[in-house]
């Protein structure tokens, strides 16, 4: 018989270090699997090897947690706007369970069902309603006996709470991430309150995926901390970024970049870049240590080579990378030979090579959210005059 894993809370009450994996929606977009726009998970059933082939990378980067790759795979997400997939959420969520479970058994890895916001909440759906629809996940995640439950990706607290609240039955650990920046959920409440209420409705990890840099989502957290620790609660504390330099961002993220989501390449963090990260992560307390949009399987590697003290070891994947480029010692010419040390790595400043492009943005904030009209959600696609009425108003923005 195989040996027991330690759980997720037996690990992070040791103090060790849990690495999460990379942003799926992202990586398989790229790689022709994954729509962008709705950014659903059909793909668990579809291309069942592309998903785990990419599960697989993060396993030998070192991720600790194989995540069901079931983001925006509720019913309501899966028939929205003309998204008509003819697959149950039930379905693509099994499928997804499996796929992290076979990858997961290959390594020490634990399996985490994941349930993210929803646009019923977004088009003020009753509580009722809203619980309803992560049970429906749930069941599936409790049949497939995940090893813990992560509620990600919410831009409102109280959505959060409520899914929290239903995850809390399964009696499995639960953890609570926002994507959430310094200054708070889209109503304005703080990263503090923030997580005070989500521990309050029983997470036992809180943190923020998404949206943000790491730099920027590492600040989130480290409020979340304070506000936690001020209140007398415990908690653990997670980070999952993303993968691109976001520092003209607002309230709203990334998602608010003229950039997002086809021209975000340029921003993209170098390997370097996640070492820094990893460490001022460690630094803030955090230990669950992960990554979202953007992130590949060798920005994870890095997280694991900067914390191979640590944690004691190295991924398999370092077999193909010297520490800190010292693989180009052997690199046929002498100026490329040169550059095998750290601390040539460590102070690069990168080039984009484009010249006549500004270094920052304007975010289109719109400064819309739940309630407002042109939030609320349809089963009917957009319709051409719905897009050229907000062809009209993206001018006035």
């Amino acid at each position: 018989m195989a040996p027991v894993k330690k759980g997720i809370l037996e690990r992070l009450n040791a103090g060790e270090v849990v690495i999460g994996d990379g942003g799926f929606v992202f990586a398989l977009e790229k790689r022709g699997y994954v729509k962008a726009g709705p950014w659903t998970p059909e793909a668990t059933v579809q291309y069942p090897d592309a998903v785990r082939q990419l599960q697989r990378e993060f396993l030998r980067a070192r991720s600790n947690v194989m995540q069901t790759f079931t983001f925006y795979a509720s019913d309501d997400k899966l028939e929205n706007r003309g998204n008509n997939l003819k697959l149950t959420g039930a379905q693509i969520n099994e499928a997804a369970c499996d796929l992290a479970r076979e990858v997961a058994n290959e390594g020490d890895a634990l399996v985490a069902g994941g349930v993210s916001q929803t646009p019923s909440y977004l088009s003020c759906k009753s509580e009722t309603e809203v619980r309803a629809i992560f049970k429906k996940q749930l069941d599936v995640f409790v049949r497939k006996n995940v090893d813990f439950l992560i509620a990600e990706y919410f831009e409102h607290v109280e959505e959060a709470e409520w899914a929290v609240q239903v995850l809390k039955t399964s009696g499995k650990p639960v953890a609570a991430s926002l994507c959430i920046g310094p200054k708070g959920d889209m109503h304005g409440v703080s990263p503090g309150e923030c997580a005070v209420r989500l521990v309050k409705a029983g997470a036992q990890i809180v943190g923020v995926n998404c949206h943000f840099d790491p730099m920027t989502c590492v600040e989130t957290v480290k409020l979340m901390k304070e506000g936690v620790e001020k209140a007398g609660l415990k908690a653990h504390y997670m980070v999952q970024p993303l993968a691109f330099h976001t520092p003209d961002c607002n309230r709203q993220g990334f998602i608010d970049l003229p950039e997002f989501p086809f021209g975000l390449e340029p921003r993209i963090l170098t390997r370097w870049d996640m070492h820094k990260y990893a460490r001022e992560a460690y630094n803030a307390g955090i230990r669950f240590i992960g990554g979202c949009c953007g992130f590949e399987a060798y920005h994870i590697r890095a997280i694991a080579e900067e914390l191979a003290p640590e944690r004691g070891f190295l991924p398999s994947a370092s077999e193909k990378h010297g520490s800190w480029g010292a693989g180009l010692e052997m690199h046929t010419k002498p100026w490329v030979r040169a550059r095998a040390r750290r601390d040539y790595w460590e102070n690069l400043k990168p080039a984009s090579g484009r010249p006549q492009c500004p270094s920052m943005s304007v975010p289109d904030s719109w400064g819309v959210t739940k309630g407002h009209a042109d939030l609320m959600q349809q089963k009917e696609a957009t319709s051409k005059e719905e897009l050229e009425q907000l062809f009209d108003k993206s001018k006035t923005h």
